[in-house]
């Protein structure tokens, strides 16, 4: 816990540090994400508010079976509503620490794929034709598609990044066990000379 505090107090101080030094787009920036922050923050407490409101009322107060379809439906459709609700204030919470830019095409094909999974969970398939579900289908492949490929690039990246330094340690090492062997035989072959002489 005391290095959580840490990492908070070090983020707080670095952002009114670099605020003097900011461009006025930057300052901006800032801005606009904490008051996103504080809004997001809200909806946030008002989507627990309601999902425990859901919860009490439909399995404690009516005692419907969580199993039954619609329940589940109506459970799972709100728990989802509030992740992707802090998905969305993880990644403003990242701008305003200054780790991450105001758009993150990541966070958002990743939200898009949790808010692809609620409508399949909230969906009732009596009353959806063919076709719309095979245009979600296709979204999710399509989306999934994209966050895999955006990581390979991450991932291809971070490689490239840490590559560099190994390779040119392990030349380093790799020379001086090349040289070494050879100027201990200078040293044999100064010594039998010295011997002959």
């Amino acid at each position: 816990m005391a290095h959580i505090h840490l990492r908070r107090t070090r983020h707080t101080s670095d952002l009114r540090r670099y605020w003097k030094v900011m461009s006025l787009s930057e300052r901006f920036e800032q801005t606009i994400a904490a008051i996103l922050g504080v809004i997001v923050a809200l909806v946030i407490l008002l989507a627990l508010w309601e999902l425990l409101r859901l919860v009490v009322d439909t399995l404690v107060l009516q005692h419907q079976n969580v199993l039954d379809h619609s329940v589940f439906q109506k459970l799972f459709g709100a728990i989802l509503t509030l992740l992707i609700a802090m998905e969305f204030q993880h990644s403003i919470i990242k701008v305003i620490e200054r780790r991450e830019h105001i758009i993150q095409t990541k966070i958002v094909v990743l939200i898009a794929l949790l808010a692809l999974a609620r409508k399949f969970i909230i969906l009732d398939t009596a009353s959806t034709s063919p076709m719309m579900l095979l245009a979600l289908s296709v979204g999710v492949v399509a989306l999934g598609t994209v966050y895999w490929l955006i990581e390979q690039r991450d991932s291809i990246r971070i490689d490239q990044e840490t590559t560099p330094t190994v390779t040119a340690s392990t030349e380093r090492h790799g020379q001086k066990k090349r040289i070494t062997p050879a100027r201990g035989m200078m040293r044999r072959t100064d010594t039998s000379k010295a011997g002959l002489a």
